[in-house]
């Protein structure tokens, strides 16, 4: 039997989950996600988007934690797909997508309340003037937004036309969107929580660096000690003065760091692989 509406508090309090999805529904978009045992920071991502989007596709691959549950539960659509590379898998997940324009996230990443509400006035008002739209992500780091250095602003191209873009870039790694078209500039931070401790921070190092020297492998480039010696104080350079790291305190400074110690790791890793004992040690 339904209850009758005796007053308008009744009312209010039947309503409002149904009234603005009617009078204001989201935007024909797919959200698209490609994630990895990522349930402690699924929800964030899905929850951020929840009313910016018709539809959540997630894609996941080899994955062993609560990953599917928590993106049923959010309303999404889940699929698994065997792990391609970055590029590969990525454009995999587009063609699941059921709308032309998609907003490709990381499930590390979450709308901010600003970049919401510019997403919603773009995709109402200037859809069919653009084929794309990247906009700032801002880093979560050592308790603390990092808001300069080479971590800030860090602008992506996430929101795209499938009919004109698709993702391109390097196989193993630093995959981007090739965008066909004009691409317009948004305000609204996209944040990002990578990096919740050093020691994530750390382990990610080595983790890159190895597919930098498959990056490097497949095209053919060889140790250089020019590089391994000048690149990384550039680095730090770049990151601590030029681009104001130092603004951000010790976060900053750490990341300059970090970050000129990252490059010399890379660097030193094709040194490493074309050292006659390194091989002999891999084949035991």
């Amino acid at each position: 039997m339904v209850p009758r509406l005796q007053t308008t508090e009744d009312y209010d309090a039947l309503v409002p989950p149904v009234l603005p999805f009617l009078l204001n529904p989201p935007p024909p978009l797919s959200l698209v996600i490609v994630a990895k045992n990522e349930a402690h920071n699924l929800a964030r991502c899905l929850a951020s988007a929840e009313g910016c989007v018709q539809e959540m596709v997630v894609v996941l691959n080899d994955t062993t934690d609560g990953s599917e549950e928590v993106a049923q539960k959010a309303g999404a659509r889940v699929y698994h797909l065997p792990w391609q590379g970055y590029r590969d898998t990525k454009n995999a997940a587009l063609a699941l997508a059921s709308f032309d324009w998609v907003l490709s996230l990381d499930a590390d990443e979450e709308l901010s309340p600003d970049l919401r509400e510019t997403l919603s006035h773009f995709l109402a008002n200037d859809p069919n003037r653009f084929s794309g739209a990247r906009f700032p992500r801002k880093a979560w780091f050592m308790n603390r937004w990092i808001t300069h250095g080479d971590w800030y602003p860090d602008y992506g191209l996430r929101l795209f036309r499938r009919s004109s873009a698709k993702w391109g870039g390097d196989q193993f790694v630093h995959e981007k969107i090739d965008c066909d078209g004009p691409v317009a500039t948004l305000r609204g931070d996209l944040h990002h929580y990578s990096s919740p401790t050093m020691a994530s921070h750390v382990g990610k190092i080595v983790h890159f660096a190895e597919l930098f020297w498959r990056q490097q492998q497949a095209r053919g480039t060889s140790f250089s000690l020019r590089a391994a010696l000048l690149r990384p104080p550039w680095r730090f350079f770049r990151g601590y003065v030029i681009k104001r790291g130092f603004l951000d305190g010790y976060p900053g400074f750490y990341l300059a760091v970090a970050n000129a110690f990252a490059t010399f790791v890379r660097y030193s890793r094709l040194y490493e692989e074309r050292t006659p004992s390194t091989a002999l040690i891999r084949d035991k």
